[in-house]
């Protein structure tokens, strides 16, 4: 095989070689951008979910207002409540109590984390955090998770 042979093979190799490496960037990009509209899936799906939890727990609790979280912070929801009561020894106060659960925006790592914190009467008892990989999301586990934080909060709450 003389160098011209040699030469042109080097060529076509080096094409073929190109022409992987720019395959292997678009399936990269395809990736990233499956997992984009991945996690967008369960974010509306999660937050909906969010929403009707929360009005439930509302409607047994009468004084709650519901919010819509939604921007940089994440979408869902979140309770909220003043209540101005007077004590034994005739002195008034304020109490605030609020709830909010919502999905944490898509990030470099990936993840649907969906958070959580709860504050009854002035004080916080809960701030919760769930996340895991969007390839291994199963949104019952996610929905489990909402349900127990809500469970949890009204306990709580009612207890007071």
């Amino acid at each position: 095989m003389n160098f011209e042979d040699r030469l042109r093979n080097a060529i076509n190799r080096g094409q073929e070689r190109g022409s992987q490496q720019r395959d292997s960037a678009e399936k990269e990009l395809l990736s990233a951008e499956s997992l984009k509209n991945r996690h967008s899936q369960y974010r509306l799906q999660l937050s909906d979910y969010i929403e009707t939890g929360l009005k439930r727990l509302a409607d047994h609790f009468p004084g709650f207002e519901y919010e819509t979280i939604y921007g940089s912070r994440g979408w869902g929801g979140a309770l909220f409540r003043d209540d101005i009561t007077r004590g034994k020894t005739g002195k008034s106060g304020s109490y605030y109590s609020r709830l909010e659960i919502y999905v944490r925006p898509n990030n470099e790592f990936n993840v649907v984390n969906i958070s959580g914190k709860g504050t009854i009467h002035n004080r916080e008892y809960y701030n919760w955090n769930y996340f895991k990989d969007v390839q291994d999301v199963a949104t019952a586990e996610f929905e489990e998770r909402v349900d127990s934080w809500i469970l949890d909060y009204a306990e709580k709450f009612a207890s007071m």
